[in-house]
């Protein structure tokens, strides 16, 4: 019974990590016109929020066997509803990129602490279902900004809004700590010498850079295609704007039901077979974009979004059996300040290359990162299979 409740309390911790994430994009447009800054500097806000999770990722490792599971995400949750109370109470852009530090870093720390714990002590069905309650909290964000503009009310009022919703979390939070025990039960694991490495002896390991390879590509693709889908329907495919957001609507929903289903699937294959299946489906969804025919593009969005949903959450909860329960949670460390980095540059990056040669260019920058992806995943198999770990 405490087990399932305690899942419950991670699954709406995982909603509270979403509701942030998507909130800087519905809100800029009016954000940036209060504090009269040009349109492109929400881009600093949000590589701001990326770096520090980035950083928070790299050291939650240590706080995470010095103060515990649930103390950790209990102060990284209250750390980014107060800089979203902050957010709803700034009067200029340099206090808004000041308060997206504790953002990011408040996010990063909870990311790494319950997907290794969801990992450790929990079926791969819930892991796919974590992540959809991310999905969850993403959609979530923008409708409640969307309502108080819409009420002609300001930006301020949505951020206000869901930083009371992260302190009720924190709230239950405090509730549930009971629940963790002490220090969690992965606490145990973390006293072994293997846990103890170095960032150097973790990059040393068999199979730690293809991993970390494997979760840049995986995080590049969704991010790009996330990002730049809708500009190669206007400037590619002739769509209006209007249309295009609808169809990357369509995408995001495909990740979303995806990984609801997929944790249905789980209890039947495993991991890497999700994975494979995932990446199967983002091929089928990229060939039916190629066709002529605008009647493929919706389909052709749904199943790359589709194909991208169970790959995330299977790559994370393979963690330990990848490479040990003593360096999991060093290792979730790792995977997600990559998969940061990837999301933070690699849209960046696309769009500069695609400003020269454009963009009809996206379909095939897809298929290379894919490819790569796809290898790389090979090679850490092979290297897992020659590598016992405990």
């Amino acid at each position: 019974m405490k087990k399932r409740l305690l899942l419950l309390v991670i699954y709406l911790a995982f909603i509270s990590l979403g509701l942030p994430d998507s909130l800087l994009g519905s809100g800029w447009p009016s954000m940036f016109i209060s504090f009269d800054v040009p349109i492109h500097y929400g881009g600093i806000i949000a590589m701001i929020v990326a770096s520090g999770t980035v950083i928070s990722s790299l050291f939650s490792a240590k706080l995470i066997q010095r103060f515990g599971v649930a103390k950790i995400t209990t102060i990284s949750v209250l750390m980014t509803a107060l800089a979203l109370l902050g957010f709803a109470h700034s009067e200029n852009f340099i206090f808004i990129c000041i308060l997206a530090i504790p953002l990011g870093l408040g996010a990063g720390c909870v990311d790494v602490a319950l997907n290794n714990y969801v990992a450790l002590h929990y079926r791969a069905i819930h892991m796919n279902w974590l992540h959809c309650f991310w999905g969850v909290g993403a959609a979530i964000g923008p409708m409640l900004m969307a309502r108080y503009l819409a009420m002609g009310q300001s930006w301020k009022e949505g951020y206000n809004a869901v930083s009371w919703v992260q302190m009720g979390l924190v709230f239950i939070l405090l509730l549930s700590i009971p629940l963790w025990g002490k220090k969690a039960k992965n606490q145990e694991a973390s006293r072994g010498s293997q846990s103890k490495l170095s960032l150097m002896k973790l990059i040393s390991l068999p199979g730690i850079k293809s991993a970390l390879s494997v979760f840049f590509c995986y995080c590049t693709i969704e991010a790009t295609f996330g990002l730049w889908g809708a500009s190669y329907l206007v400037l590619v495919r002739d769509f209006k704007a209007e249309q295009a957001a609808k169809f990357v609507a369509i995408y995001y929903a495909g990740i979303t039901i995806g990984r609801f289903i997929s944790g249905f699937v789980s209890l039947k294959l495993n991991n890497q077979a999700l994975v494979k299946l995932g990446q199967g489906l983002i091929v089928l969804g990229i060939v039916t974009l190629i066709l002529p025919f605008q009647a493929s593009i919706l389909p052709g969005f749904f199943l790359v979004g589709f194909g991208c949903a169970p790959i995330f959450p299977s790559l994370l909860h393979n963690t330990p059996h990848n490479f040990g329960k003593t360096n999991s949670e060093s290792i979730m460390g790792l995977q997600m300040a990559f998969a940061y980095i990837g999301i933070t540059l690699m849209p960046f990056i696309y769009g500069k290359l695609a400003s020269y040669i454009g963009f009809s260019s996206l379909i095939w920058f897809l298929i290379i990162i894919l490819s790569i992806k796809i290898y790389m995943n090979i090679r850490l198999n092979k290297r897992v299979l020659t590598q016992q770990y405990t």
